[in-house]
């Protein structure tokens, strides 16, 4: 399978997300997995993150570790609203999925499947990280892989933050919203990046911002993950990812650690998911029923700095 890389010079103007970042091998075939890890004491610098080392760059002096997963078809500048306030607690992991953000990135659709995605963030986090007492803060296919994750590798995660996002195993309803985003992604000749951040936030984005989500696709052929990811997601018991999923839910149901669910009131994407996902965890009912009001599906760049403090003060009270 053919892989490409974006181009360094494409993210030269990104405003905000300046973190050094490392990539590392995560598939027989040696695609590279990209992730920004961030302590309180790490300095910021786009031109250090070539030479950055794991060792320098996790000096803080926090002892909690946060691994945020992002969706699609975003990338790990998601995240960067959240990222000032909880490296201040600790650790801050910020993976980007393959075939975004900074990532490699296969050029055919069918390269792609549920087992990749999970399979390199099991070689990541697990084997290349070896990342222990986690909270997680996940959104979207980062929630469906995070959450699966967390159901298969209880003994890794200390806490869990699901927004936006579902447990998918195949007998679930998928929106109307979703549908027409699906649709739409499978049709539309040219796929704007920018116009579907652009329609599922509240906010109004400046031009840089919807230019950093835009960067890490140089060319049409780039997106072939973000096409393809709508399909992954099981739609029926049978498919792939189905039963990684049904074993993931029947674990979450048993889960014993804090769990806080934080879903935005204005997504019509998964929205409908909210509610299952904190009926499933039994511990999700001990925390406060909270909302992210006047937010869309990716909340983050809604209200980043609010989520931020809520997730604080969750890990301040468990």
């Amino acid at each position: 399978m053919t892989l490409t890389t974006t181009p360094e010079e494409r993210f030269e103007d990104v405003p905000d997300y300046d973190y050094p970042y490392e990539k590392v091998p995560v598939t027989d075939d040696g695609a590279e997995m990209a992730y920004v890890d961030v302590r309180k004491t790490t300095e910021s610098s786009s031109a250090a993150h070539q030479n950055a080392s794991r060792s320098e760059d996790v000096e803080g002096d926090g002892d909690e570790t946060f691994l945020l997963m992002h969706g699609e078809p975003t990338w790990g500048f998601l995240y960067r609203k959240l990222i000032p306030t909880l490296s201040e607690h600790g650790r801050v992991v910020v993976p980007d999925f393959l075939g975004l953000g900074r990532s490699d990135k296969y050029t055919d659709p069918d390269a792609y499947s549920f087992d990749l995605h999970y399979e390199s963030f099991e070689t990541l986090l697990f084997d290349e990280l070896d990342l222990e007492d986690v909270t997680l803060v996940c959104q979207d296919w980062g929630g469906i892989l995070g959450l699966a994750l967390a159901g298969h590798h209880p003994e890794r995660f200390a806490r869990l933050v699901p927004m936006n996002t579902g447990v998918p195993d195949g007998t679930q309803e998928m929106s109307d919203a979703w549908h027409d985003f699906a649709n739409f992604v499978k049709t539309v000749d040219e796929l704007p990046i920018g116009m579907l951040i652009e329609n599922a936030t509240a906010t109004d984005l400046d031009d840089d911002v919807v230019a950093a989500y835009e960067a890490p696709f140089h060319t049409e052929e780039s997106k072939a993950c973000a096409r393809k990811l709508p399909f992954l997601i099981p739609q029926s018991p049978d498919d792939e990812g189905a039963d990684t999923m049904r074993e993931a839910k029947e674990r979450l149901s048993e889960w014993e650690k804090p769990a806080f669910v934080l879903f935005s009131d204005s997504d019509p994407i998964t929205g409908n998911a909210r509610d299952p996902i904190r009926d499933l965890i039994p511990t999700a009912s001990e925390q406060p029923d909270t909302w992210i009001e006047g937010a869309m599906h990716f909340l983050q760049e809604d209200a980043g700095e609010e989520i931020a403090e809520e997730i604080a003060a969750f890990v301040e009270r468990t």
